[in-house]
């Protein structure tokens, strides 16, 4: 793997921020739309790993994070130090990268409530990139009590632990 084309990196990078930006505004459809063909994945020091992909995305994420009055989380996603392989013949791509979320609410001043690494591989249909699997892993955690409706310390949170199906 490679640099790739400018084209291809500008497309993976648009979907990592994509990621950060559907989040933020509490954006679940767009999360389900980001992982319609891919597959996301948590894990913590603690070990333990989910997997949930499409709809089951938007609906997890709308089942355990706080929307504020605003109709946002109230925080903002940074990924830095991002690093992107492209493999352009086999339509292929991997990226790692680092994260810290910050939150600001009418309780709670400014600061990082939780930072990691996602780990991700992309693939290209139809001349088109997309998640194929992203796995976020928690390394280290703040106060989290204006952000989700869990406790991601404790860890093990499942998909079928907060979203009622019937």
């Amino acid at each position: 793997m490679g640099a790739g084309t400018w084209e291809s990196h500008h497309a993976i990078s648009t979907l990592m921020f994509r990621y950060a930006e559907c989040v933020d505004l509490a954006d679940f459809d767009g999360l389900s739309t980001l992982f319609a063909h891919g597959t996301m994945r948590s894990t913590s020091a603690e070990g333990g790993q989910t997997g949930m992909t499409g709809n089951q995305v938007g609906r997890f994420y709308a089942a355990t994070n706080r929307v504020h009055d605003d109709g946002t989380l109230r925080t903002r996603h940074l990924s830095t130090n991002v690093r992107i392989d492209i493999d352009e013949e086999h339509d292929d791509a991997t990226a790692k990268s680092y994260y810290v979320v910050f939150q600001a609410t009418a309780k709670l001043p400014f600061q990082a409530i939780v930072g990691g690494r996602y780990e991700d591989r992309f693939e290209r249909v139809d001349g088109v990139w997309r998640f194929a699997d992203r796995v976020v892993i928690v390394d280290q955690i703040g106060n989290m009590e204006e952000h989700l409706s869990f406790d991601l310390a404790a860890g093990g949170i499942r998909y079928k632990d907060v979203v009622d199906e019937g």
